[in-house]
């Protein structure tokens, strides 16, 4: 059930995840979500959040104006 509207119809989906980290930006693209069908709100699971946590704590060893990265990429 979705937070914001209160509607039944989640579907699976992808979407861009995007953190502003100082003066940079990590843009993760393709990432696994369940969809509002009502309201198009997003939420990911606990997998997802944990996997986007190592994907942006890499990035942001990396990090230089703009981090761009697809969430099947391996992260090293």
């Amino acid at each position: 059930m979705c937070f914001y509207c209160k509607c039944n119809t989640m579907k699976p989906s992808f979407t861009t995840h995007v953190v502003t980290y100082g003066s940079c930006v990590i843009i993760v693209r393709n990432v696994p979500c369940e969809e509002c069908e009502q309201c198009g709100e997003k939420y990911y699971s606990d997998d997802v959040m944990e996997r986007l946590e190592i994907i942006v704590n890499k990035a942001k060893e990396l990090a230089s104006e703009v981090f761009v990265t697809d969430y099947n990429k391996k992260v090293a």
